[in-house]
């Protein structure tokens, strides 16, 4: 239900690991011979893992791709195991997605959305055993929800359905629109379990201010729910968000923090006393700092509860004492689950070894965690734990039947760069790699640029097929130059003002580092990246000529007709600190564009057709700039695709033409070659 301010924050951040998999049936004598982009689209992802409230059970998500004649979209169901690892089975089968189980507070049903129906709603399933029962009939979709403490009824958060008047304007194709006018916003809603005397339930709206609703929390005594709310649902005003009590009975709606900060992520302490939530600096800044706070729950001042490493929590609950909030962080390339404790600020993290977890969740007893984690060579599961014993028991198996295929060793490697600062990078070599050979590199740079690269299994697909460059004998550097998260607030910040230099440096000196240890051949080197990426894979292909290819995705390439089009107008101006017609030189001088003339990379361009983020203009401008001067170039444009392709043919091609592009100007080899 919440989103973590670093998912507000990180805006252009593409990382192409959505939820996917085609079913693994294909018999081991059958199958690939190395790792490509054919077998890394069948990895299975995990969205969501639950614990029961007893702790006794689980209830977890796994996303597949249907890919028929018809059909290229992504499905997920989901499955049910006992917290000691065993009993795992599939709960739901419909043709549609089920998704965000909850848990009813009894542990006797479990709640879940369901597009089913044509649109998001409410399903509810007992556990032991019958058919989902629908809840909600909603005309809009249902975003988000959770059951009151007595398990009597749901909220919900939902966007303003079409009136009338706009349904048959719709369908006559009289369906005009004013730019920022008329915004649907999503508001509250409580449903009765209980059917009334006509069986039927009517949700009941409880909030009607002009404000779109985001994050909510129940209280523990089940009168009031708090939330946040931005002034608009668009993706721009995240900055705008406050927070606010409301009654359940009444609708009563009083405010509890609405400072020049945004605050977030709302969450009653287990006495009802307390809240605590996420609040940015002042002003918000899109390379944000943030920290946990704590206010009365009848309103008060806010108390600073910690500072974190990295400036950048995301809460998760309230522990079962009351008096610690569990909440998680990027912590260099893998994440750390932490404790903070309100009296003292005492942040204690739980995890001894660097690892990737996600989905984070804590049942509502506050004494067990739900994750799923993964390393390099070792793909994504489900995992629960206890808080005060963290010793993660695996409770799925969905990728147990991947085919055992050589994987690229994987390494974190450091280096100074240009001005003593030190960089982190993760170093896949190829397939077999012999010590002392040199390879073709290829560098990723990841988006943002508040992104980070962490130690993701290398096998899942992505716009970038890592294990599938390995196994045709590149290294692969990807690189968290300065303005990543995940290494503290002065880190990210490192380029304000500056795309293109530092961070540029970072990039540089990650290859330079690379070439020093023997593995890098100078003469054969690759740079992609997408969105903030591909802004730095334009300004790499416009300001060095070292790399012989290069492939830009959702790029960034011109900062002026790029703030004038897409949907998150203030990103650059506070990244630059001026709009563009009160510092013109700032915007020229870091774009590609306007130092475009000579450049002679080959170049691939990859666009989604529908992405708002960065719209598909950018990409145009730079293949017609870099055609007009016969440099090799081609554009591949994804129809329907956001920023983030989400059809699974449409990330598969994306896979294929990377590979293939750069097979052809560094002549990739098979693992079977590159290990002779």
């Amino acid at each position: 239900m919440r989103k973590p301010i670093h998912q507000l924050v990180t805006l252009l951040c593409f990382v192409l690991l959505t939820t996917a998999a085609l079913p693994l049936a294909r018999a081991a004598s059958d199958g690939p011979a190395a790792w490509n982009p054919e077998l890394m689209i069948k990895v299975n992802t995990i969205p969501a893992v639950r614990p029961s409230p007893d702790g006794k059970r689980v209830a977890f998500t796994v996303t597949e791709p249907v890919m028929t004649d018809d059909r290229s979209e992504y499905v997920t169901q989901i499955h049910l195991g006992n917290s000691d690892g065993s009993g795992s089975m599939q709960i739901t089968f419909a043709d549609k997605s089920s998704t965000d189980p909850q848990w009813s507070p009894d542990g006797s049903s479990i709640a879940f959305l369901s597009n089913r129906s044509g649109k998001n709603n409410i399903y509810l399933l007992r556990v032991g055993g019958g058919e989902a029962e629908q809840l909600t009939a909603s005309k809009s979709a249902v975003s988000s929800f959770a059951w009151s403490p007595d398990g009597r009824s749901i909220a919900f958060a939902m966007r303003d359905p079409q009136s009338e008047a706009e349904e048959k304007a719709a369908k006559g194709k009289d369906d005009w629109r004013w730019i920022d006018e008329n915004l649907k916003l999503n508001q509250l809603y409580v449903i009765s379990l209980q059917k009334g005397a006509d069986g039927k339930r009517e949700p009941r709206k409880i909030t009607t201010a002009n404000f779109n609703v985001e994050e909510f929390d129940w209280s523990p005594d089940g009168t009031s729910l708090a939330f946040s709310h931005t002034r608009t649902p668009n993706a721009n005003d995240w900055t705008t968000s406050d927070l606010s009590v409301v009654d359940v009975a009444s609708g009563n709606t009083r405010t509890i923090a609405a400072t020049g900060a945004a605050e977030s992520d709302p969450l009653y302490s287990p006495d009802g006393k307390w809240i605590a939530f996420a609040m940015t600096d002042d002003p918000p800044r899109w390379a944000t700092e943030a920290s946990i706070y704590v206010i009365p729950a009848a309103g008060g001042k806010p108390k600073r509860v910690c500072q974190t490493p990295d400036d950048q929590p995301n809460p998760v609950g309230w522990l079962a004492d009351g008096k610690r909030i569990l909440f998680s962080e990027a912590r260099g390339t893998g994440t750390q689950i932490y404790t903070a404790d309100v009296s003292t600020g005492a942040v204690v993290g739980l995890a001894k070894e660097t690892s990737v977890f996600s989905t984070i969740s804590l049942n509502r007893s506050g004494k067990q965690i739900g994750i799923t984690a993964q390393s390099p060579d070792t793909a994504v599961e489900a995992y629960v734990t206890g808080v005060d014993s963290f010793s993660p028991v695996k409770v799925s198996h969905v990728n147990s039947a991947l085919p055992k295929l050589p994987l690229g060793r994987t390494e974190v490697i450091k280096w100074k760069s240009t001005d003593s600062l030190e960089v982190e990078g993760i170093l896949t070599y190829p397939v077999n790699y012999q010590s002392g050979k040199r390879v073709p590199l290829l560098l990723i740079v990841h988006g943002g640029p508040a992104g980070v690269f962490s130690q993701n299994f290398i096998g899942s697909r992505g716009a970038y097929p890592v294990a599938a460059f390995a196994a045709r004998g590149y290294a692969v550097l990807r690189v968290n130059p300065r303005g990543s998260s995940g290494y503290g607030v002065k880190f990210r910040r490192g380029n304000l003002k500056d795309w293109g230099g530092g961070d540029y440096r970072d990039l540089m000196a990650g290859v330079d580092r690379v070439i020093e240890m023997g593995v890098a051949d100078s003469e054969r080197l690759g740079v992609m990246g997408w969105s903030y990426g591909g802004f730095m894979t334009s300004w790499i292909i416009t300001h060095t000529k070292r790399f012989k290819v290069a492939s830009v995705g959702a790029g960034v390439t011109n900062l002026m007709s790029f703030n004038g089009t897409a949907d998150i107008p203030s990103f650059v101006p506070d990244y630059f600190g001026a709009e563009f017609w009160d510092d013109i030189e700032a915007y020229r001088t870091h774009s590609a564009m306007f130092n475009v003339k000579a450049a002679s990379t080959p170049t691939l361009i990859q666009h989604g057709e529908a992405d708002d983020r960065v719209p598909i203009s950018q990409g145009y401008e730079l293949y017609n700039a870099l055609k007009r001067q016969n440099v090799p170039v081609r554009m591949i444009v994804l129809p329907r695709q956001p920023h983030g392709p989400n059809e699974p043919r449409m990330i598969l091609k994306v896979m294929q033409t990377n590979l293939e592009w750069f097979d052809k100007y560094l002549g990739g080899s098979s693992a079977t070659a590159a290990s002779r």
